[in-house]
Protein backbone atom coordinates (compact mmCIF):
# COMPACT_ATOMS: atom_id res chain seq x y z
CA UNK A 1 0.00 0.00 0.00
CA UNK A 2 2.90 2.39 0.72
CA UNK A 3 4.66 1.88 -2.63
CA UNK A 4 1.61 2.73 -4.81
CA UNK A 5 1.01 5.83 -2.68
CA UNK A 6 4.66 6.91 -3.03
CA UNK A 7 4.54 6.31 -6.79
CA UNK A 8 1.38 8.40 -7.14
CA UNK A 9 2.78 11.29 -5.08
CA UNK A 10 6.09 11.06 -6.98
CA UNK A 11 4.47 11.11 -10.43
CA UNK A 12 2.09 13.98 -9.60
CA UNK A 13 4.98 15.99 -8.14
CA UNK A 14 7.10 15.40 -11.26
CA UNK A 15 4.14 16.37 -13.44
CA UNK A 16 3.73 19.69 -11.61
CA UNK A 17 7.48 20.36 -11.53
CA UNK A 18 8.28 19.64 -15.18
CA UNK A 19 4.98 21.13 -16.30
CA UNK A 20 6.01 24.37 -14.59
CA UNK A 21 9.43 24.31 -16.23
CA UNK A 22 7.77 23.65 -19.60
CA UNK A 23 5.33 26.55 -19.10
CA UNK A 24 8.10 28.98 -18.23
CA UNK A 25 10.28 27.74 -21.10
CA UNK A 26 7.64 27.51 -23.83
CA UNK A 27 5.30 30.36 -22.87
CA UNK A 28 6.92 32.88 -20.51
CA UNK A 29 10.40 33.26 -22.06
CA UNK A 30 9.14 33.85 -25.62
CA UNK A 31 6.60 36.33 -24.21
CA UNK A 32 9.35 38.16 -22.30
CA UNK A 33 11.64 38.22 -25.34
CA UNK A 34 8.92 39.92 -27.42
CA UNK A 35 8.25 42.63 -24.85
CA UNK A 36 9.37 46.11 -25.84
CA UNK A 37 10.11 47.43 -22.37
CA UNK A 38 13.06 45.96 -20.50
CA UNK A 39 11.52 47.08 -17.22
CA UNK A 40 8.25 45.26 -17.94
CA UNK A 41 10.16 42.15 -19.03
CA UNK A 42 12.21 42.11 -15.82
CA UNK A 43 9.13 42.68 -13.66
CA UNK A 44 7.21 39.87 -15.36
CA UNK A 45 10.17 37.51 -15.06
CA UNK A 46 10.70 38.33 -11.40
CA UNK A 47 7.03 37.83 -10.62
CA UNK A 48 6.88 34.44 -12.36
CA UNK A 49 10.29 33.27 -11.16
CA UNK A 50 9.76 34.21 -7.51
CA UNK A 51 6.38 32.49 -7.43
CA UNK A 52 7.49 29.35 -9.25
CA UNK A 53 10.80 29.07 -7.36
CA UNK A 54 8.96 28.37 -4.09
CA UNK A 55 6.92 25.67 -5.77
CA UNK A 56 9.97 24.23 -7.52
CA UNK A 57 11.84 23.89 -4.22
CA UNK A 58 8.90 22.01 -2.73
CA UNK A 59 8.60 19.78 -5.81
CA UNK A 60 12.31 18.98 -5.75
CA UNK A 61 12.12 18.08 -2.05
CA UNK A 62 9.03 15.87 -2.43
CA UNK A 63 10.39 14.22 -5.60
CA UNK A 64 13.70 13.54 -3.85
CA UNK A 65 12.11 12.07 -0.74
CA UNK A 66 9.61 9.89 -2.63
CA UNK A 67 12.19 8.92 -5.25
CA UNK A 68 14.76 7.78 -2.71
CA UNK A 69 12.13 5.94 -0.66
CA UNK A 70 10.94 4.13 -3.77
CA UNK A 71 14.48 3.35 -4.86
CA UNK A 72 15.32 1.65 -1.58
CA UNK A 73 11.93 0.14 -0.70
CA UNK A 74 11.79 -1.51 -4.11
CA UNK A 75 15.46 -2.55 -3.97
CA UNK A 76 16.31 -0.71 -7.18
CA UNK A 77 19.43 1.09 -5.95
CA UNK A 78 21.51 -1.77 -7.40
CA UNK A 79 20.44 -0.61 -10.88
CA UNK A 80 21.97 2.85 -10.56
CA UNK A 81 24.69 3.52 -13.13
CA UNK A 82 24.04 0.26 -14.98
CA UNK A 83 22.60 -0.38 -18.44
CA UNK A 84 19.44 -1.76 -16.83
CA UNK A 85 19.10 1.36 -14.71
CA UNK A 86 19.60 4.09 -17.31
CA UNK A 87 16.10 5.46 -16.67
CA UNK A 88 16.58 5.66 -12.91
CA UNK A 89 20.09 7.06 -13.30
CA UNK A 90 18.89 9.82 -15.65
CA UNK A 91 16.10 10.69 -13.21
CA UNK A 92 18.62 10.93 -10.39
CA UNK A 93 20.97 13.09 -12.49
CA UNK A 94 18.13 15.44 -13.50
CA UNK A 95 16.98 15.70 -9.89
CA UNK A 96 20.53 16.36 -8.62
CA UNK A 97 21.05 19.02 -11.30
CA UNK A 98 17.84 20.82 -10.29
CA UNK A 99 18.74 20.54 -6.63
CA UNK A 100 22.17 22.09 -7.19
CA UNK A 101 20.72 24.91 -9.30
CA UNK A 102 18.07 25.68 -6.67
CA UNK A 103 20.52 25.47 -3.75
CA UNK A 104 23.12 27.68 -5.40
CA UNK A 105 20.80 29.86 -7.49
CA UNK A 106 21.99 33.16 -6.01
CA UNK A 107 25.68 32.24 -6.38
CA UNK A 108 25.18 31.04 -9.95
CA UNK A 109 23.35 34.22 -10.93
CA UNK A 110 25.95 36.43 -9.27
CA UNK A 111 28.77 34.61 -11.12
CA UNK A 112 27.02 34.60 -14.49
CA UNK A 113 25.47 38.06 -14.20
CA UNK A 114 27.87 39.57 -11.67
CA UNK A 115 27.79 43.04 -13.15
CA UNK A 116 24.22 43.52 -14.40
CA UNK A 117 24.77 46.98 -15.83
CA UNK A 118 27.10 45.40 -18.46
CA UNK A 119 24.34 43.15 -19.83
CA UNK A 120 21.54 43.90 -22.21
CA UNK A 121 18.20 42.59 -20.96
CA UNK A 122 17.40 40.74 -24.19
CA UNK A 123 20.75 38.89 -24.08
CA UNK A 124 20.17 37.85 -20.48
CA UNK A 125 16.70 36.52 -21.25
CA UNK A 126 17.98 34.73 -24.36
CA UNK A 127 20.63 33.00 -22.23
CA UNK A 128 18.11 32.13 -19.52
CA UNK A 129 15.73 30.81 -22.17
CA UNK A 130 18.46 28.60 -23.65
CA UNK A 131 19.30 27.32 -20.17
CA UNK A 132 15.62 26.50 -19.56
CA UNK A 133 15.44 24.60 -22.87
CA UNK A 134 18.47 22.54 -21.75
CA UNK A 135 16.88 21.82 -18.36
CA UNK A 136 13.53 20.94 -19.95
CA UNK A 137 15.25 18.63 -22.44
CA UNK A 138 17.14 16.88 -19.64
CA UNK A 139 13.91 16.49 -17.68
CA UNK A 140 11.95 15.09 -20.60
CA UNK A 141 14.79 12.71 -21.46
CA UNK A 142 14.76 11.42 -17.87
CA UNK A 143 10.98 10.97 -17.93
CA UNK A 144 11.08 9.25 -21.32
CA UNK A 145 13.89 6.90 -20.29
CA UNK A 146 12.22 6.10 -16.97
CA UNK A 147 8.84 5.35 -18.52
CA UNK A 148 10.41 3.43 -21.41
CA UNK A 149 12.51 1.24 -19.17
CA UNK A 150 9.90 0.93 -16.43
CA UNK A 151 7.40 -0.48 -18.89
CA UNK A 152 9.56 -3.08 -20.60
CA UNK A 153 11.63 -1.07 -23.05
CA UNK A 154 15.29 -1.95 -23.20
CA UNK A 155 18.44 -0.04 -24.01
Amino acid sequence: MLIPLLIAVHVVTILLWIGGVAFVTIIIFPLIQRMGSSFDAVMLFQGVEHRFARHARMYVAVAGITGFLLLFLMGLQRLLFTKEGIGITLMLIAWAFYLLVLLFEKRIFSKVFGNPEKFETKQVFRALGAFHWFVLGLSLLAVFAGVWQGHGGGF
